[in-house]
């Protein structure tokens, strides 16, 4: 029988809540809030690529490079390669390393991206910027799941989705303002993309005051770098004045295996790895069926420019709200059913607002969607980082993630598909389908996870 021992992980769990892990989850926040502010402006510089005359509201045909949907397949293709090919580098190289490499890379792409002027070069350098950001969305994931305490998991991700969604009503209210202008010569929508490719460059100082991952430190066989950093977390926390609680031996996690991409295939893995690839390629239909198109959408149901930019940034102020409730009850209710109450609540509140006219209509159910659809987004980006070993998770969850974004590619031209064809209401009835297999997936398959050690959970 294994001995128990006092690992790092077990050191880790027994950490009460305390400012210093506040401080720390703020900071990895902070990173990627610039990712955030990245895909949600896509929504918000619509208007302006519109106005421009680089881009159309539809397609002509389905994969019409002159329609927007083409702008949003690329933002997602990118997604798709950084998430898919590249996720293996934060289980090689750490966590630490990769959250300034990807989010440089991205900078440097969006910059370029802004001063484009036709759709197949703005959609080639908004591929490759978004290659860094698929790479970013992963690593954070696993790095906060690594860093917080069992029972902090899920308010920690509602507290950095809290941080990081308040990107969208910053990037609308920019999109507002500046979209329909000309600014020293460049049109509004550059600016806006050109603001968050310079603000991500402050990445390289957050990154100095963060800590590697211990559990990946463990894993690599660097025991003593992953203990003087549990050491220090568990000073700080002192300093703070907070008592520590003796930490639980474990048997069995001592044991170090090499981190290989065939096992989420394995027995233990499989069904897990099967049901997020399938929840993974509908959920996003929901999500950004609404984010990336509500101002498209607001002007197929007859509201105009100026309307519907501003009806959108109030719509935007309620993105931080679901994880700011959501800080107080993610871990009172158990991970996979907040997951599929959500998107039954996008479903339902998605089809009332196609058949909204009035400002208070609209603006009333588009709140309602942005909340279950940022409560559905931090819990299961907590979710799907606790579901795999520290050696894999970052590739699994890459793999996973990254047929969300395979699926978004497709979406887009479909939901312009059903715009032109059948209207907002058509748009809808096909994003409630989705949120349907949501629920079932999800619900029927998915483990329980709530306040389970990352080691129990992968077991």
């Amino acid at each position: 029988m294994a001995e128990a021992t006092i690992t790092v992980a077990a050191r880790l769990d027994r950490l009460p809540p305390s400012r210093h892990t506040r401080r720390l989850v703020t900071l990895l926040s902070l990173g990627g809030w610039f990712e955030f502010y990245d895909l949600f402006f896509t929504a918000y510089i619509a208007i302006g690529l519109f106005k421009g005359g680089i881009f159309k509201p539809t397609t002509a045909g389905l994969f019409d490079l002159q329609g927007f949907a083409s702008f949003v397949a690329a933002l997602f293709l990118g997604l798709f390669i950084g998430t898919l090919a590249f996720s293996w580098l934060s289980d090689r190289f750490g966590r630490r390393s990769i959250f300034i490499f990807a989010l440089l890379w991205y900078s440097v792409g969006a910059f370029i991206m802004a001063f484009q002027n036709t759709p197949e070069s703005i959609d080639l350098w908004r591929l490759i910027a978004s290659i860094g950001l698929g790479v970013e969305l992963v690593n954070v994931d696993t790095y906060l799941s690594e860093l917080v305490p069992k029972s902090q998991r899920g308010p920690a991700f509602a507290y950095n989705q809290f941080i990081m969604f308040t990107s969208v009503p910053i990037v609308a209210f920019l999109a507002w303002q500046l979209v329909p202008q000309t600014i020293f010569g460049l049109d509004g929508w550059r600016w806006v993309v050109l603001i968050g490719s310079i603000g991500a460059l402050v990445i390289w100082w957050i990154r100095r005051r963060l800590p590697e991952s211990p559990r990946w430190l463990e894993q690599h066989g660097r025991t003593a770098e992953a203990e003087a950093i549990v050491a220090d977390l568990e000073n700080q926390i002192r300093k703070d004045g907070v008592e520590l609680p003796p930490p639980e031996p474990v048997a069995g996690e001592t044991e170090r295996k090499t981190g290989a991409w065939i096992e989420m295939w394995s027995e233990a893995y499989r069904g897990r790895t099967v049901m997020l690839v399938i929840y993974n390629l509908f959920q996003t239909i929901g999500y950004y069926g609404f984010s990336s198109w509500v101002p498209t959408l607001l002007i197929a149901q007859g509201i105009g420019v100026t309307k519907s930019l501003t009806y959108t940034f109030i719509i935007a102020v309620a993105a931080p709200i679901g994880p700011l409730v959501g800080m107080h009850f993610a871990d009172r209710f158990e991970r996979k059913w907040q997951i599929a109450w959500a998107a039954a609540g996008i479903a339902v509140f998605g089809l009332l607002f196609a058949q909204q006219s009035s400002a208070a209509g609209v603006i009333v159910f588009g709140l309602l969607i942005t909340l279950c659809n940022n409560w559905m987004s931090f819990s299961f980006h907590a979710y799907q980082a606790e579901l795999y070993p520290t050696r894999i998770r970052a590739q699994a969850v890459g793999f996973v993630y990254s047929w969300s974004r395979f699926s978004a590619i497709f979406s887009g031209f479909v939901i312009a598909f059903f715009l032109g064809h059948y209207g907002t209401v058509g748009v809808f009835s096909f994003i409630a389908g989705a949120m349907a297999v949501v629920f079932v997936v999800i619900g029927t398959f998915g483990p329980a996870v709530t306040q389970r050690r990352l080691e129990a959970i992968a077991a």
